[in-house]
């Protein structure tokens, strides 16, 4: 099981990731991210409020049907949080292969 703080960085990162593909809404997040990450309605709203918090993203509305829409948009600050994530992960695939390699010769 992944460590819980593990997952949230890594689910920050995907959201911001499909932000960086065009401004988008909730339901829309959430079926780009579905072929690689479960996430449903409870576990994204938190998360893009943090993100929006932490000023990752902003928030503006869109008329849509007669409805305003709740669109989401990355930032500068977003931008640089998934290059530091990038450059993070050569570290951990350093430290999996370590880990792999200890585990494959046992």
């Amino acid at each position: 099981m992944i460590n819980p703080q593990m997952k949230k960085g890594l689910l920050d990162t995907c959201v911001l990731s499909a932000l960086q593909r065009g401004d988008s809404y909730g339901y829309k997040i959430i079926k780009d991210l579905s072929p690689y990450i479960m996430l449903s309605e409870s576990t994204l709203y938190p998360i893009l409020r943090r993100l929006e918090a932490g000023g990752a993203l902003t928030v503006y509305s869109l008329e849509h049907n007669g409805r305003l829409r709740k669109m989401y948009q990355i930032t500068d600050s977003g931008r640089s949080q998934i290059r530091s994530f990038l450059t993070d992960w050569k570290e951990i695939e350093a430290i999996y292969q370590y880990i792999k390699e200890g585990y494959e010769n046992d």
